[in-house]
């Protein structure tokens, strides 16, 4: 965390050091559930403004966060209830913009599912809008610390530690708030969760992270190369684009620096991204977390939800996982069992309830066939080598359990290629691609977890990014690209200090791929393709040429079951 995130702290008190609060009296329990007792139509709107220890944008006061807020009508008359916290940079954003964006971003309050499924069993949901965006003051900093604090103060408010005002300025205490909060959003809305756990802030007890960031370099780069579309001062462009006009004034020398400061040029990991990964002080985070995601999501790739979860195991954070096969989406929005999965952890981690969710399997995967399969802990793949092999017939290599004894294979960069040719015909020669393809499978197998592609190469330049994919093939045509990664070879060693290869000199880089769960059926094929430039995927680079690889010391590490 940098300083200004420290200073704006409270009190890192983990949420399990106090117990949840018992089941208000009016709310009503049934197998284990709240229902929807509430009526939704006479709940009680208001918009309150609080003030966030923060001057994001230098004007010699603290800034006011702008959040608005639907309890039930019982909170009028002395009922206390738990809060779901939905925070987002986008409840400004014109509509006009939301047409031509592919962004996720929500329509204006109180249009998601959130309200209409949580106020009527007995939560107030509270919508934070993000510094320096609609009604709130200050500068958007694209996951700096800022957007932190900002939807923090929430949290200490309705813990009774922040102060806030009405529009008329009269004071607005949360009287009927627990103190108890969740947090849940998608895609940045789903990021804000995952920073704020990290300080470890009181009070707020589980976080729901849909389709979210955890390392913002992670979201824009593949070790040390911009993913496509990330290249162009990215961070300045989506802080203009979520600002309100006043922000857009006052902040305008602000952005440039954002500009600046991700060092597009480089694409290397600095100062400016080390503020915006939340995973470094992951030993903070008191909250529980139900982590969300799709498994084709191409916008935040699950790089952020699999290096999130390994930290989240490593400091023993009670967890919960909900992988589906769709893209950069809310599966909640028509996936009403998994809507009830999400209200049984809210009601178990801000009421205490005890409905035995934690007793229950970890992990929810959807398959492509719209089947689910439950399991008790997640990953389960165990790390196999395969290794790459010469072809066997035509020009696929082969996939071998042991090392090869010699060889070397050889492609040329083709910056045009697209991925379905990548992909396709692996009997055919191609000299863009190299090809390896496992036996056919006589019993499935499962990939759980992230896979990793080591290649020993030799460039013909001093700069050539290193793309792997593993492909699902059903006789002899890819059904899937199942996996993607990618390495800038200048940053094999380190991803803050490149070191540019000597043409013809031998190296070894691990590319990291990211993390899936997806079985391979009996009859089909396990392949690996290995190319440079994938510009549907990368930034091209240019000096990208002749890569070869040497067969006995290249493998795939897969995490088979």
């Amino acid at each position: 965390m940098t300083a200004l995130a420290v200073t704006a702290a409270v009190v890192l008190v983990p949420a399990s050091a106090s117990a949840a609060p018992a089941v208000p009296a009016g709310l009503v329990v049934k197998n284990g559930a709240t229902q929807p007792v509430f009526s939704l139509a006479a709940a009680i709107q208001e918009t309150v403004y609080i003030t966030a220890p923060m001057d994001s944008n230098g004007d010699g006061a603290n800034d006011r966060i702008a959040a608005r807020l639907i309890r039930p009508e019982g909170t009028a008359t002395g009922l206390q209830v738990a809060s779901v916290i939905h925070a987002s940079p986008y409840f400004g954003v014109s509509s006009l913009a939301r047409e031509k964006s592919d962004l996720i971003v929500p329509a204006p309050h109180f249009n998601t599912w959130f309200d209409d499924y949580f106020v009527p069993r007995g939560y107030a949901v509270v919508e934070v809008e993000m510094q320096g965006t609609a009604e709130s003051e200050g500068c958007a900093t694209t996951g700096g610390p800022e957007d932190t604090i900002s939807a923090k103060a929430a949290v200490d408010w309705l813990g009774g530690r922040a102060t806030a005002v009405y529009a008329d300025g009269t004071p607005a205490v949360a009287t009927w708030s627990t103190g108890s909060t969740g947090m849940i959003g998608v895609s940045y809305a789903g990021t804000l969760p995952i920073a704020v756990a990290e300080t470890g802030v009181e009070g707020l007890e589980t976080i729901v992270p849909i389709a979210s960031i955890s390392s913002w370099y992670d979201y824009a780069r593949a070790s040390g190369i911009s993913y496509g579309g990330f290249g162009s001062r990215y961070p300045q462009s989506l802080a203009q684009y979520v600002s309100n006009s006043t922000a857009l004034s006052q902040c305008a020398s602000r952005y440039t620096q954002l500009g600046d400061q991700a060092d597009d040029a480089t694409a290397d990991f600095n100062a400016f991204w080390q503020a915006r990964d939340y995973r470094d002080q992951a030993s903070q985070v008191g909250a529980s977390v139900f982590m969300v995601h799709g498994q084709q999501d191409k916008n935040t790739k699950t790089t952020n939800l699999g290096r999130y979860w390994d930290q989240l195991i490593a400091n023993g954070v009670p967890r919960k996982l909900w992988l589906h096969d769709g893209g950069h989406s809310d599966p909640f929005g028509s996936d009403l069992v998994g809507r009830d999965t999400v209200g049984r952890w809210m009601d178990y981690w801000l009421y205490d309830i005890d409905n035995g969710i934690m007793s229950e399997p970890q992990a929810t995967i959807k398959r492509p066939d719209g089947t689910s399969t439950t399991y008790a802990t997640w990953p389960s793949g165990t790390e196999t080598n395969l290794y790459f092999g010469g072809p066997a017939t035509g020009a696929a290599g082969t996939l071998l359990t042991s090392p090869a004894p010699s060889g070397t294979q050889s492609f040329t960069d083709d910056r045009g290629q697209l991925e379905y040719p990548m992909t396709t015909a692996p009997d055919t020669a191609k000299p863009g691609r190299l090809v390896y393809l496992a036996p056919v499978l006589t019993a499935p197998k499962r990939l759980s977890g992230t896979a990793r592609v080591q290649v020993t190469f030799t460039s013909t330049t001093s700069s050539t990014p290193l793309t792997a994919m593993v492909v699902h093939y059903t006789d002899g045509f890819p059904t899937r690209v199942v996996t993607r990664g990618a390495l800038d070879t200048k940053n094999r060693l380190s991803l803050t200090t490149p070191s540019p290869l000597t043409p013809g000199t031998q190296y070894t880089a691990t590319i990291t791929l990211e993390p899936k769960d997806y079985i391979f059926p009996t009859g089909s094929r396990v392949g690996v393709v290995l190319v440079a430039n994938h510009n549907e995927y990368l930034t091209t680079d240019m000096s990208a040429g002749g890569v070869a690889v040497s067969l006995p010391t290249s493998r795939a590490v897969l995490p088979l079951t």
